[in-house]
């Protein structure tokens, strides 16, 4: 492989002078800067990338901290990250909290030492901690607000319109004769949750529907099955959960209990990952623009980066009705 040396040999010149050619060719003389620039590219000389951006403090790359890579929402939006962070120059480092809050500062202590900047995706720490470990540090939120301490600016967040999607949801089922619908919420931890069970409650209000909160649960396809009993211990006709994959755990406990879906009670989700289309009946769930996520909060951290400005932002979401939704049973779940 050719490198600085070589160029600077076959041009008679230093290294130093090679290197201020190649990368501020305004401060060398253009006798000399079209020689070296002539000369590199008859050998065929690529810059270090890696090395340079470490000469000036800059890693041309940017981390990516999700709770669970697992779930296909955090797949997606980590697929839509890599695309644009690529297309724009950028690699990324991704890390993997597991769901534990305990060990997400330590994660973005480990990423911000390796990177210019960092997407935090629906974090569990509290807000304390989360501002403590972002201190110093370039970042954007993603499925998450953190306002501004005393000490701290506000951290900007691109997010899904949560209250509305729920709002859809409860209308839907309105429309269909539900009047006692089961939240099953996901981890207490999970702004995001909890928004949608705000929003659950204030369209409820609205509209004369009875909520059962059947618990707190972890957003897995485990967690739905657990929240499966509870619904039916409850007498709910119908159940919304957290996301998609406690969602498809409600229906395959569903099934497996003799229970008829939508016939006899009805399951939404939320988020609507392609797992949502591989099941009978299809899941009738919140479409939330995980791609145009991922691809929007990168914009944010670049522009940040980049010394510019960057506002939070909220997409819009909206329900798409499957199988898994129908009229309300006319006689109680047993």
């Amino acid at each position: 492989m050719v490198t600085v040396h070589d160029v600077a040999r076959a041009a008679g010149v230093s290294i130093s002078t090679v290197s201020r050619a190649l990368a501020s060719p305004e401060r060398v003389a253009a006798e000399t800067r079209d020689r070296v620039t002539r000369i590199a590219t008859e050998l065929g000389y690529r810059p270090n990338q890696a090395a340079s951006g470490l000469r000036m403090g800059r890693t041309h790359a940017v981390g990516l901290l999700v709770p669970d890579l697992e779930n296909p929402y955090f797949a997606t939006v980590t697929k839509a990250v890599q695309a644009r962070a690529r297309a724009e120059g950028y690699e990324v480092f991704v890390a993997d909290s597991d769901e534990d809050p305990d060990v997400e500062a330590e994660l973005i202590g480990a990423l911000a030492a390796r990177t210019d900047g960092l997407l935090v995706a629906s974090p569990r720490s509290d807000d304390a901690e989360l501002r403590a470990a972002l201190v110093g540090v370039t970042a954007v939120l993603a499925n998450r607000e953190l306002t501004g301490g005393s000490e701290t600016p506000e951290v900007p967040c691109v997010s899904v319109d949560d209250a509305d999607g729920v709002a859809q949801v409860l209308g839907h089922l309105y429309a269909l004769g539900h009047r006692k619908v089961g939240i099953a919420a996901g981890p207490s931890s999970s702004w995001s949750g909890s928004r949608r069970v705000a929003g659950l409650k204030a369209a409820a209000e609205q509209r004369d529907v009875e909520l059962v909160e059947l618990g707190s649960f972890q957003p897995y396809f485990a967690g739905g099955t657990q929240a499966a009993d509870y619904a039916l211990a409850g007498g709910v006709t119908a159940v919304v959960a957290f996301n998609d994959l406690m969602a498809l755990g409600i229906l395959d406990r569903l099934r497996h209990r003799g229970v008829d879906v939508p016939g006899e009670m009805s399951v939404v989700g939320f988020d609507d990952v392609q797992l949502a289309t591989l099941v009978s009946p299809a899941l009738t769930t919140v479409h939330a623009p995980l791609a145009r996520l991922g691809r929007r909060a990168v914009d944010l951290l670049l522009a940040r980066l980049r010394g510019g400005t960057s506002a939070s932002s909220q997409l819009p979401v909206e329900l798409t009705i499957r199988g898994s939704t129908g009229p309300v049973p006319a006689g109680p779940v047993n």
